[in-house]
């Protein structure tokens, strides 16, 4: 978009709000969004498109259902034309036909949002309204159909083309920080301090995807601590007493906490992606690094258990078979690991390495896991190998000694 379409934008909304806020009061936000469709100049779109968003920013719960209603209901494809231009594409399949069947075919609703997406900032505000929606949807089933509308948009939107991966420092702005600290979701930083000792010291790194529309706003972000030989307890990596050792001299890198930021981009996987280029990154520039593993929690185990009238053993020997078995063996119906994080990894080509009782003492690990935690080991050489046996056959990877646990723990059953 050019430098003069935002100038000439930017005037033209002030007057827009101006001269004609008393009849943009009077008219809802249904009636705007049809508008939109209907125009055609770029600078009047633009403005349209911020009063649209503005509104919807500030509708309450009730009336953002309503909207969402209106879009789901009022903004789909119609049948019918779909049927027609897709017989006379059968009948004849050229480009005039192919063209008005794709446009068939398309629900307005994209082109709804593809317009407001014009609006200088809007792509965060449309994240955002995701986000309203995936919420609102868990009581208002029938509109998760729209649902498929943002997501086949955001994933074009985001796509990892698109994304700029930057390391995130104790220099880095105090902006960035503090939502590394609120958006945290595996090992909750306390304070600044905490955040100091996670990004500061020469073994450690933190990196982040953003997208060029938010540039402030971290997608997902990575912690990694250099180490000498994998760690085996959360207390390794973060205790406060702990050695720090250069970077040059370590040969792990540990990825230890991995978070996605935004509710509204749910679904729309970019850990793939960020992990093989740190671990591209890494390799660059620190060349002795031999070995790359998570140090990952278990977040589905005790509810498993739960479900199946199980207890975890207090034995820790016990309680590190038992869940060989469970991240080896326990399923959901479309056949997948049962674990969100052993989905998550082992759909990345990594395998189970190693398991460890006792190694998060957390409330939160207690909860989880009763404090069992697993290294996902990402083997550069079998990674491809990995990802498709697991894709094409649901072929679980793991050490020999992981796959030995699993037999004990079935024969102890």
């Amino acid at each position: 978009m050019s430098m003069l379409a935002d100038l000439l934008a930017t005037v033209f909304e002030r007057r827009y709000r101006g001269a004609e806020a008393a009849d943009r009061h009077n008219r809802s936000i249904e009636d705007m969004c049809h508008d939109l469709l209907g125009g055609s100049g770029e600078v009047s779109g633009m403005a349209l498109a911020r009063l649209i968003l503005d509104s919807y920013a500030a509708k309450q719960d009730a009336e953002k259902v309503a909207f969402f209603s209106f879009l789901t209901n009022r903004m789909g494809v119609d049948p019918e034309a779909v049927r027609h231009t897709l017989e006379a594409y059968e009948t004849a399949p050229d480009r005039a036909t192919y063209r008005d069947f794709l446009a068939a075919s398309e629900p307005p609703r994209q082109e709804v949002a593809r317009r407001l997406n014009q609006v200088p900032g809007a792509t965060a505000q449309l994240v955002a309204m995701r986000a309203d929606l995936l919420r609102l949807s868990r009581d208002t089933p029938a509109l998760a159909v729209l649902d498929l509308d943002f997501k086949h948009l955001f994933a074009s939107w985001f796509n990892r083309g698109f994304l700029v991966l930057r390391p995130i420092n104790w220099s880095s702005p105090a902006d960035i920080l503090e939502k590394i600290i609120a958006y945290e979701a595996v090992h909750a930083i306390d304070s600044w301090e905490d955040l100091r000792r996670r990004l500061a010291p020469q073994d450690r790194r933190c990196f982040g995807f953003f997208h060029p529309a938010m540039p402030d706003e971290p997608l997902i972000f990575v912690e990694v601590a250099l180490s000498r030989g994998i760690p085996g307890t959360i207390h390794d990596v973060l205790s406060e007493d702990r050695a720090v050792i250069g970077a040059h001299q370590a040969d792990t890198a540990v990825f230890y906490s991995i978070s996605n930021c935004q509710e509204g981009l749910a679904g729309i996987s970019f850990g793939n992606s960020l992990i093989k280029q740190v671990v591209a990154d890494l390799s660059q520039e620190l060349p002795g690094l031999k070995t790359f593993v998570t140090l990952s929690p278990i977040p589905a185990l005790i509810r498993w258990l739960a479900e199946n009238g199980a207890l975890l053993p207090k034995e820790p020997e016990a309680r590190r078979a038992l869940t060989a078995v469970f991240l080896l063996e326990a399923k959901r119906p479309d056949g997948t690991p049962y674990d969100p994080v052993a989905r998550f990894h082992l759909g990345n080509g990594a395998s189970i390495h190693a398991i460890h009782a006792d190694a998060d003492l957390s409330s939160n690990g207690q909860t989880q896991s009763g404090g069992v935690m697993v290294n996902y080991l990402y083997d550069l050489a079998r990674i491809s190998q990995n990802h498709e046996r697991f894709v094409g056959s649901g072929r679980i990877a793991a050490s020999p000694e992981v796959k030995a646990l699993a037999a004990a723990g079935k024969r102890t059953d």
